[in-house]
């Protein structure tokens, strides 16, 4: 803990410290790849990748421990643009790109695609229209800005609301995440194992906010790319002997086609059911496909966790450059997301369907075990059960035929090295990388909550002479309150994960995007605008979410629940628009604010989240 402008060494030997870190990774992997020859049971090489990538990430939180409110909230405004990029990068891919977009891939093939590309399109707005000029603003938190652009604690409270709203949601698909992967491989049940992802979690933020959480996302960050593409380059390497998945995609899916033929003209597969992976718009209408990509996109451009993390830069130039990295980094994961589900579906076919029941892989029992895996409608737990259920079925004839079969989406891209029969070693380091995943961005939405909490509730509203040192035992307490709250409510698996983050881009899109928009860029935007465009938009997508997937409401023109923002961005801009119109124009001082904001150099609005 350094006093204010005295030189930081970690800042000061950045790429000394991470490129020890990525190579003690690769001597990790390859120890326990030599130990896996020698008979180290799998079970142990699961327990060191989890538990000594936990260990690293907690350490780094200890060290970057702070007591200052701007290392704190910001990290000290010093994070060079590089690396804020791959911090980013780590924040914003979560579990659910992880582990729930190959899956999803993997079940809805060309469809899915939708997902791919909105989150990645979403990067573009935040560049042109949103980050630079919240940095330009010199706030901690996006409702600090909405308060202070808006002139008063009612804007403050609702996005305070909105932020808490999405972040939750997305939060509890990160936890959900975290302990399906720790109940796989750490042999816990999944409510256990919840709470046990949750002590890294906590590890990583409470202690150093946004200062620990920006240096553990780094290292999640080099952990989950290297877990991503090492399995399918090998695939890709040992099928078409070159290592580069995303050049032998298109091998991948013209073999896949070929097998779906064969698999129909053998009578293992139903003309009814089976789903060509390249056939589009099968499960996703037109209408759903383009919304769901038009809501992703808006949800990136307005996600607090994302924003904030902009706040961090050293500047409006670094902030800007920030973006770039980060597009630069999700989209290495981005583009080999399509090729791991082809792979996996192709392992699937060439290997699992049309095998005898009573010679299917041990991994197919071991996520059985767990309920994510079924055969002929029953959850494949043992043999036994996958023979009495099979043959109760008309018409088997003692082979696995593709309609049997039925695995979870968020378990193939963990699974996918046991399906592929690749080393166990391979199957650790995917988890770890799950787990970095899952973990980087729970860190950073509860940093989230607790901020926006703390910051824009407690200190803004409750006690302005707060200390330093009071406003940050807050700000650890609510973070420990919502993680606890989250890892519940995850518990429960109120849904699957990508279903669970598509309607938190849907809230934050709907909430959030029509007020920060036009508060940069239209002076005319009035308080009462602003705030009854956040309540429209926000209040119509949460009513049609709650009630379509809880209250058994039908679907409006048939837009399904994950697209809910469709309606409420639209309304959000049009009712803060007219309301804007019939109210008193802002302020000069407030006119003048927002000019000074979209000049590209000059000192920030607010200084240390302070006006």
């Amino acid at each position: 803990m350094n006093p204010p402008g005295a030189p930081d060494p970690f800042l000061d030997n950045l790429g000394r410290i991470y490129g020890t870190f990525i190579g003690g990774l690769l001597a990790i992997v390859g120890t326990l790849a030599i130990l896996e020859q020698l008979g180290l049971p799998d079970q142990i090489i699961g327990y060191v990748f989890v538990f000594v990538t936990l260990a690293i990430y907690a350490g780094i939180g200890i060290a970057a421990r702070t007591m200052r409110v701007s290392q704190y909230y910001v990290a000290g405004r010093q994070v060079p643009a590089v690396y804020n990029g791959m911090a980013t990068a780590a924040d914003w891919m979560s579990g659910a790109s992880f582990v729930g977009m190959a899956g999803t891939l993997y079940v809805l093939g060309y469809d899915g695609l939708a997902y791919v590309i909105g989150w990645t399109g979403g990067f573009v707005l935040v560049a042109v229209l949103i980050a630079p000029f919240l940095r330009k603003f010199g706030a901690f938190t996006v409702p600090d800005f909405l308060g202070a652009r808006f002139g008063g604690n009612l804007a403050r409270m609702i996005g305070i609301l909105v932020l808490f709203a999405c972040s939750f949601t997305y939060v509890v698909a990160q936890i959900y995440a975290t302990g399906l992967i720790a109940s796989r491989f750490l042999g816990f049940a999944f409510e256990t194992a919840v709470y046990v992802g949750l002590g890294g979690i906590l590890l990583c933020s409470m202690l150093g906010g946004m200062r620990a959480v920006t240096w553990t996302q780094v290292a999640q960050y080099l952990v989950l790319i290297l877990a991503y593409l090492l399995p399918v380059a090998i695939l890709s390497a040992q099928e078409f002997g070159f290592p580069l998945a995303q050049a032998t995609y298109g091998g991948v899916l013209q073999r896949i086609a070929e097998l779906e033929q064969q698999m129909l003209a053998s009578g293992l597969a139903d003309p009814a059911t089976l789903v060509p992976h390249l056939q589009p718009f099968t499960t996703l209408d037109p209408l759903n496909f383009f919304a769901l990509i038009g809501c992703l996109m808006i949800g990136t451009a307005s996600l607090p966790h994302i924003l904030m993390r902009y706040f961090t830069a050293a500047s409006v130039r670094d902030a800007r450059r920030s973006v770039a990295w980060t597009l630069l980094f999700v989209a290495i994961l981005y583009v080999t997301a399509p090729a791991y589900a082809a792979f996996a579906k192709l392992e699937v076919y060439q290997n699992v369907i049309g095998a005898g029941l009573d010679a299917l892989p041990q991994w197919i029992y071991t996520y059985g075990k767990l309920g994510l895996v079924d055969i002929c409608g029953q959850s494949a737990a043992a043999a036994d059960a996958v023979r009495d259920a099979c043959s109760a079925q008309p018409g088997n004839t003692g082979v696995l035929r593709l309609p049997d079969l039925a695995i979870d989406r968020d378990v193939i891209v963990i699974a996918m090295p046991e399906i592929a029969g690749l080393p166990y070693v391979i199957a650790g380091l995917v988890a770890a990388g799950g787990l970095a995943a899952s973990l980087s961005t729970a860190d950073g939405l509860l940093l989230a909550i607790a901020n926006a909490l703390s910051h824009d509730v407690y200190y803004r509203m409750v006690d302005t002479r707060a200390p330093a040192s009071r406003r940050l035992f807050i700000a650890r307490l609510l973070l420990l309150g919502a993680a606890i709250l989250a890892a519940y409510v995850a518990s429960l698996r109120p849904s699957d994960i990508l279903s669970m983050v598509a309607w938190a881009f849907s809230l934050a899109a709907a909430g959030l995007f029509p007020a920060l928009v036009l508060g940069i860029w239209w002076r005319r935007c009035t308080a009462a605008g602003a705030i009854c465009g956040m309540i429209a938009g926000f209040g119509i997508t949460f009513y049609y979410l709650a009630m379509t997937q809880f209250g058994g409401m039908e679907e409006w023109y048939g837009v399904k629940n994950v697209s809910a923002g469709l309606f409420g961005i639209p309304l959000g801009f049009a009712v803060a628009i007219l309301v804007s119109l019939v109210t008193p124009a802002p302020s000069r001082h407030v006119q003048a604010l927002v000019l000074e904001l979209r000049k590209p150099s000059g000192e920030p609005v607010l200084r240390d989240g302070a006006s």
